[in-house]
């Protein structure tokens, strides 16, 4: 099972036929296992790689460390759950450190993510402070790199 989830993290487009000959398991087998998976939510979802900066550029991401007061017997789960509902926040991760919390919000401008921590985020009852870092590239997002080579556009000097 594991290889196969392997290569379906790589490519979600992947055929279950290809599979097969990757894995010599019968495709069959293959596409039991993967159903199998979807239905136990080992399999979450199956998701695309955008370079949004070649698509538009009216975005920006940026990253937010919270550090927030655990609850009772809920620990951490209950503030992180309430703030992964608002649609700006793309991830929530519980972390080590300094703060508790990081979170990856998207919004078009970098007002509109500083007025949504302020406003939406820090007046939150369990958030005791925030640090907001923006993101100016990214060069690697779930393992491909968006780098693009570019072409030298200097003259060779020769002797």
């Amino acid at each position: 099972m594991k290889e196969i989830l392997e290569i379906l993290e790589n490519d979600a487009r992947i055929s279950t036929a290809e599979i097969a000959t990757l894995t010599k398991i019968p495709e069959k087998k293959v596409i039991e296992m993967i159903k199998d998976a979807e239905k136990k939510r080992i399999i979450r979802k199956y998701k695309t790689v955008i370079d949004w900066d070649k698509v538009e550029k009216e975005h920006v991401y940026a990253m937010i460390e919270v550090k927030v007061t655990s609850e009772r017997d809920v620990g951490y789960d209950s503030i992180a759950e309430r703030i992964a509902r608002f649609p700006e926040v793309v991830s929530v991760r519980l972390i080590s450190g300094d703060h508790d919390l990081s979170l990856l919000v998207k919004g078009k401008t970098m007002k509109e993510v500083a007025f949504f921590i302020a406003e939406k985020v820090a007046p939150l009852d369990q958030v005791q402070s925030t640090v907001t870092h923006f993101i100016l590239k990214t060069y690697k997002q779930d393992g491909d790199i968006l780098l693009e080579k570019e072409e030298s556009k200097r003259l060779a000097i020769t002797p």
